[in-house]
């Protein structure tokens, strides 16, 4: 490593670097933290829970210090079946393997849904509590009081008021957690800002896109399945299915002449093509996989911890 590196030779300090988790009951701001944490978008959002459902590795590297944040499913406390146990668990998984904690809370109201996240937090780690979306509190000054009332309910290292939507503060979360990385080496290369694969990524964002863009009811009984990804000098092309758990969903995605799941799919590939940088040739399906949510065979052949 030359002396101009992440290492922090230059300026004779040690190197830091690190795990940290990201956890919060669902619909709290999670994902939108650590895309903002990492200035890029790997882990995908919207309004409705559950959107996350893997573990996303994003890295921040900095001079001396590379953090690796964990984005972790929203702990599901208030539906059951094989899939919602199989996201808590990683939840749980992650929360035994990193060096620190970010636990998000939303400005102004914890519930019993957040209670249960607070059951899980390590004793033996620091917790940093991530107050988020101050930007729709009307006085900041009445955040005082609720982060008191935090206060005492867990020993947290730091309290930090954030907007992850509007980026308020991040950087101070940053520098709080800072002290909290081990010394060691940097794990990724300076331009990796995940471990996922693009193969990965673009399911995500078309998964991201179904979420958005339908319903209430039909989205929970969704994934996506990427069949063929292939690189070409000018073009990636991607062949993607969607699973939907019932016949009648199935009809929903498609729309009236396959207008939706048109909708559905340009809009992604847009997406897609930001991030890829390059052309993108897409083509979506959608099929009918009765019970995929509460198969266990199932959930590990498409790509659940």
């Amino acid at each position: 490593m030359s002396a101009t590196d992440t290492s922090g030779s230059a300026t004779g300090t040690p190197s830091r670097c690190g795990f940290v988790a990201i956890v919060g009951r669902p619909n709290v701001g999670k994902s939108t933290l650590m895309n903002r944490l990492i200035g890029q978008k790997v882990s995908i959002t919207s309004r409705k829970p559950q959107t996350t459902r893997h573990r996303i590795t994003g890295v921040q590297t900095r001079p001396g210090a590379q953090f690796v944040f964990v984005d972790t499913p929203g702990f599901q406390t208030r539906h059951g079946g094989v899939l919602n146990a199989n996201l808590n668990r990683t939840v749980k998984a992650t929360l035994a393997e990193v060096d620190a904690v970010v636990l998000v809370v939303e400005a102004g109201r914890f519930g019993p849904e957040d209670e249960q996240v607070l059951r899980l937090l390590p004793e033996d780690r620091p917790v940093v509590l991530a107050i988020n979306k101050v930007d729709r509190v009307a006085d900041i000054a009445a955040l005082l009081p609720f982060a008191q009332a935090m206060a005492g309910r867990y020993r947290f290292t730091d309290i930090v008021p954030v907007s992850a939507q509007q980026g308020t503060r991040t950087a101070t979360l940053l520098e709080v957690l800072l002290p909290h990385l081990p010394e060691a080496e940097p794990l990724f290369e300076d331009d990796d800002l995940t471990d996922r694969p693009s193969r990965f990524l673009v399911g995500e964002l078309l998964r991201e896109k179904v979420f958005r863009m339908t319903g209430d009811e039909v989205p929970y009984g969704t994934t996506v399945v990427i069949e063929k990804y292939e690189e070409t000098p000018n073009m990636v092309r991607v062949h993607a299915a969607i699973l939907v758990d019932k016949p009648a969903h199935k009809g929903m995605l498609i729309g009236r002449g396959g207008e939706h799941l048109k909708q559905i799919a340009s809009v992604a590939r847009a997406d897609m093509e930001k991030l890829l940088g390059t052309k993108v040739f897409l083509e979506v399906w959608v099929k009918v996989r009765s019970g995929w949510a509460d198969d266990a065979g199932a959930l590990r052949q498409l790509g659940f911890e």
